[in-house]
């Protein structure tokens, strides 16, 4: 069993009855749409149409919201729909990354997560979705898909239905017949900054990247639609920053004697600078939440197949070796600890890596689904490292050309995401958008600079403004990926 809905925009006269019914029976706030009506204008004066799009969640076959959320508030029910505990959310706001539909919205009243359940509550006691009833020209059917005696399943049989991003294989269950092509396809028609009746929502007002590749077509614009918030701001950034810290500490901690780190440097530095920027990181990712108080329910009623779960895993597993490494050194145990080292090796690369794993769940930002990210984040870990090791060892030291190393891997990495071809209009428009901000990388060349004048010419202040530096030039950059990945449209 399946349902969906069948919008037949042969009958469509963009009323926005379905908006104001589906805020009315599901008291959506102000500013939050599950369902809305998007109008494009095609042509010039006096040649011009306008076409409406009625725009929801698809109540995906293989939901990525599902699957990514942490804490299982999410669920694909036997009936197809998918609903939300809304009192199980913790406000991670991942789903919103994983819907590549920009179908779900943050109630900021409650904290929790909202979206289009099919009225689940008027289906179970046999009544049709309010946003059905009110529609003056039955234009909204639904139904069950996989009964092929319903209304919907006749009609997606009879006409050449369509579906929404088809691309990303998410099995969508809103079909569309009788519309406009261009509704369907983000970023096809022109945003002005004014709309219809007002001002667009002030939520993502970059400019539109001036690449030939994603220029929206001629005389084609979006004149009326709902407005997305960037969710994952400065502090998903930061969180990859502290954490390449503490992971590229960790990484390069067995071989520290090797590379002329001696003393309090080699025996307890790296573990100190491992647990206290993965402190850093924990609460980073708490306080980012809009429910924080709810964050031990990932250890209490956690999804297994999200990454976020996985990394927190991780973390505490990276965590509890380093503290133990810690005891065993205060306790004399060197030879143990040094053993012990290579073991948090596994769990050192893990914590820098996973977040590759975690952003691949975001299947509505297509920028971080490329196969570089996971040696990028290597490369920064291994750089990071160093730079904060660098101000221990001797000119012209070998840690210093290591941290090159994995600086000049993320400089390459950042390049490539530039200049190689991506597969999705989405990942263009969102490449397009982080080219504007590419100068965001540039204190990252100086800082790689400033690490290897470091080691070579031993002075005592340049260490610390490298890695000072370091800090800010992946800081911008991280910041930069992160949005950019969220400005391009979804709907």
């Amino acid at each position: 069993m399946q349902y969906g809905f069948l919008i037949d925009h042969r009958r469509c006269i963009g009323c926005h009855a379905c908006t104001v019914a589906c805020k009315s029976e599901n008291e959506v706030p102000v500013g939050n749409f599950r369902t809305w009506v998007k109008y494009v204008e095609s042509g010039k004066f006096p040649e011009v149409k306008r076409s409406f799009g009625v725009l929801r969640c698809n109540h995906c076959t293989n939901a990525p919201c599902v699957t990514i959320c942490p804490v299982t508030a999410l669920d694909k029910r036997k009936d197809g729909i998918v609903d939300i505990d809304k009192d199980a959310c913790i406000g991670c706001r991942a789903c919103m990354q994983a819907c590549p539909y920009d179908a779900i919205h943050l109630n900021e009243d409650s904290g929790n997560v909202e979206k289009c359940h099919f009225c689940a509550h008027r289906v179970e006691v046999g009544l049709e979705p309010a946003c059905v009833v009110v529609c003056p020209e039955q234009a909204i059917v639904p139904g069950d898909l996989h009964d092929p005696n319903s209304k919907i399943a006749r009609m997606t049989k009879e006409f050449a239905t369509e579906v929404r991003r088809p691309e990303q294989n998410t099995g969508p269950n809103v079909h569309y017949l009788g519309h406009d092509p261009d509704i369907l396809k983000p970023g096809v028609a022109a945003r002005p900054s004014m709309y219809l009746w007002s001002d667009r929502p002030p939520h993502k007002l970059e400019d539109w990247p001036d690449r030939a590749d994603v220029a929206p077509k001629n005389h084609v614009r979006v004149v009326l639609d709902a407005g997305h918030r960037v969710e994952w701001g400065f502090a998903v950034a930061l969180y990859l920053v502290t954490k390449g810290v503490a992971a590229g500490a960790a990484l390069l901690a067995p071989f520290l004697a090797a590379l002329g780190v001696g003393g309090f440097a080699q025996a307890y530095l790296p573990e100190l600078i491992a647990l206290a920027f993965t402190g850093i990181t924990t609460f980073l990712l708490v306080e980012d939440l809009t429910r924080p108080m709810k964050f031990l329910t990932l250890l209490t009623r956690p999804n297994m197949k999200s990454w976020l779960v996985k990394g927190a895993w991780i973390l505490i597993g990276f965590s509890t070796l380093t503290s133990a490494i810690l005891a065993l050194r205060w306790f004399g145990m060197d030879e143990l600890a040094d053993t012990l080292r290579y073991v948090n090796l596994p769990f050192a690369a893990l914590a820098a890596a996973y977040t590759a794993f975690l952003f691949k769940q975001c299947e509505g930002r297509d920028l971080w689904q490329g196969p570089l990210l996971l040696p990028q984040l290597l490369g920064q870990a291994v750089f990071l490292g160093a730079a904060a090791f660098v101000p221990f060892v001797d000119r012209l030291s070998t840690l210093a050309w290591i941290g090159w190393c994995g600086f000049f891997v993320h400089v390459l990495v950042a390049l490539l995401e530039w200049k190689l071809p991506h597969e999705s209009a989405n990942a263009r428009q969102a490449a397009g958008f982080l080219t504007r901000v590419k100068l965001a990388t540039l204190p990252a060349f100086v800082l790689g600079l400033l690490l290897v004048a470091a080691g070579q010419l031993g002075a005592h202040f340049v260490p610390q403004v490298a890695f000072v530096l370091a800090f800010a030039g992946l800081l911008l950059h991280e910041h930069a990926f992160v949005r950019a990945g969220q400005l391009p449209p979804l709907s």
